[in-house]
Order: C-alpha cells, then structure tokens, then sequence
C-alpha cells in the first residue's frame, strides 16, 4: 500500500457544517467517539491509519478530553462503540472524499446516512441531493481479519439496496486506532 501525506481529523468539527447533523448530535457522535478512544488507552490527540483504494493515510485523530460524566452516558460500550463509528466516518468521508453527510436514512435500506457533493467554500448553497450511500460499522477491538470480515459483509448489505447510487462502507477499529474505507459502485 502507498502512504498519503497525513491529514487532521478534528472530532470537534462535527458539530458544526454536517448537514446531517445537529450540533447536538455531531457533539454527542463525537463524545462517544472520544469515548471509545479513551477506553482503549488513546490520548486526545492520536495517530489513526486510514486505509482506502490501497492507499494507507497516518491521520492525526483529535479528541475530547474523558470526563467521568461522560464515560456514565456511555457506560453501554456497544452503543458507544456504534456512535463513536459513526462520527469517525463522517469526519473521515468529509475529509477524504468530495462528500459530506447530509441526511439520516431509516432502518431496513441497508445503510445509514446519505451523501452529497461538498459545497464550495464560495458557494452558498447546501449539498442536499442524494449522490452517494455510506454504511458505517465500529469495532471496540479487533484484529485485521475481523476488520476484513466486517467490510465484505457491509458490502454485501449495501449491495441489497443500491438503487444506482454508490456506496462507502467505512469500519472503525478503535484498539489501534483504524479506519478501512471502501467504495462499491
């Protein structure tokens, strides 16, 4: 795999410009991310690896600092875990891609948010249109085989519901911290 030029994944950042996402939600998104981080022993400002179309990014992951109250809102690590995915793909597709979320979808489609193209930074208009589909999934803790795994499956479910529309899968592994991403037309 080819290494990338390393790139600043901001947490915090989701609170604000997702259309998908309030500023309550991206907040909490971020949180149990932060969470997750802290659970396996990261510090607020950790290297993640990014790997996508044979490419591997070192990103630098920033974080939250844990507060007690937060780990008590997110004791159900499974939950967290699915969360925390969550905001990590989001950051990681606004950052990597020409994509941003910008709407939730409902259960049972096969993925959960939809995309559109990012605005640009002179433009006043909102990347509402459907363009693209992103299924997330998060691993507390996993080897690469898992990970692996994880992806083929979620290829597999976008693949039920495509309806002409490209597909992210993004898995979140929180142990080292990763992010495998694959893109299925």
């Amino acid at each position: 795999m080819d290494e990338v030029p390393s790139v600043a994944l901001d947490l915090a950042s989701i609170r604000n410009g997702i259309p998908a996402l309030t500023p309550v939600l991206g907040g909490a998104l971020a949180e149990a991310a932060a969470v997750c981080l802290a659970s396996r022993g990261h510090d607020e400002i950790c290297n993640v690896e990014v790997r996508w179309q044979s490419h591997v990014r070192r990103c630098t992951l920033l974080r939250f600092l844990v507060t007690e109250s937060m780990r008590r809102a997110y004791r159900d690590m499974q939950e967290a875990t699915e969360l925390g995915a969550s905001a990590i793909a989001i950051l990681v597709i606004r950052e990597l891609t020409e994509y941003t979320a910008v709407e939730r979808s409902v259960k049972g489609t096969g993925f959960d948010y939809w995309l559109g193209v990012q605005a640009a930074a002179n433009s006043n208009s909102e990347p509402l249109e459907h363009k693209a589909r992103l299924e997330v999934s998060g691993i507390l803790h996993g080897n690469q085989e898992l990970v692996e795994l994880r992806v083929r499956e979620k290829v597999r479910q976008t693949r039920r519901t495509a309806g002409g529309y490209p597909a992210f899968i993004v898995v979140v592994e929180f142990g080292l911290p990763a992010v495998w991403m694959e893109r299925d037309d």
